[in-house]
């Protein structure tokens, strides 16, 4: 969609499906079911879904999705079904991966950090977008490298380490510009040093929540995820960013929902709900 002076394309590299309670936490199913359907395996669905910025100077994506580097016991594990990937998404825009200026990781758990690597015809991993600079959080990097027996699991470093070997890392230390218009916020909740992306054009405001609020379903106050590291922390700032996009009017860009990418927020019965924008 046209927004102000940019185009914003909300992107698809597929779905996967993680634990229904897992992504609720302490919310009980009886209440988080009448939202989402969970399969046999008590999974729900959830999309992957990257989003391109064209800025008419630079072709800026947010976030690559999950990757093509899965076996098969794993594509099982999160039920990953890739009728649709990242390169696809570009292509049908006629975008290339050599023509990605700018990657920015709102984290580098691998739903996220997933597609910023390949394996190359001889067998080795490397950038997925050759000329491109990764934008990421210092701390998120140390952290991903360091990760501890709860969140290892969520750090392929494959996904990341192949990205400073080439030279392609730009680090960020906190709320930074990094295009006219382009600013990564820190939203830390879900992990210490989780970014979001603000995007200001003409007088406009557009927010990508990444883990902050990753499908509509979460979109009351206290349903956060069980991955959540910080829940205290994730409750203020979505209480902090989802009053801001309600007064200003911010189109809200969802990470992980399958039925509404982007959308308005309003009050219905005084309960937040969004406005789906096609």
């Amino acid at each position: 969609m046209k927004f102000g002076k940019f185009e914003i394309f909300s992107l698809s590299d597929g779905t996967f499906k993680l634990d229904g309670g897992a992504m609720f936490g302490i919310v009980p199913k009886v209440l988080w079911e009448k939202k989402e359907t969970p399969d046999e395996k008590n999974r729900i669905t959830c999309g992957l879904n990257p989003l391109l910025i064209r800025t008419g100077n630079r072709n800026i994506l947010v976030d690559t999705g999950i990757g093509d580097k899965w076996d098969k016991k794993h594509y099982e594990i999160y039920g990953i079904n890739k009728d649709k990937n990242l390169a696809k998404s570009l292509s049908e825009l006629n975008i290339s991966p050599s023509d990605i200026d700018i990657v920015i990781n709102t984290h580098l758990h691998f739903d996220h950090a997933g597609g910023n690597t390949v394996i190359s015809e001889g067998g080795k991993i490397i950038p997925a977008f050759p000329k491109a600079k990764y934008f990421i959080q210092r701390g998120e990097w140390d952290d991903a490298l360091n990760a501890g027996e709860r969140t290892r699991g969520s750090y392929l470093r494959e996904n990341f380490l192949p990205l400073m070997e080439h030279k392609r890392v730009e680090f960020l230390y906190d709320d930074e510009t990094v295009e006219e218009g382009i600013r990564v916020m820190k939203t830390p909740g879900h992990n210490r040093h989780h970014q979001s992306v603000l995007i200001e054009s003409e007088g406009g405001k557009a927010f990508y929540l990444a883990d902050l609020v990753p499908t509509i379903s979460h979109l009351p106050i206290t349903w956060g995820m069980g991955y959540d590291l910080f829940p205290e922390e994730s409750i203020e700032m979505k209480k902090k960013i989802l009053n801001q996009a309600l007064a200003k009017k911010w189109l809200l860009i969802f990470e992980h929902d399958i039925r509404a990418r982007m959308g308005y927020l309003k009050i219905v019965n005084g309960k937040m709900e969004i406005e789906k924008e096609e």
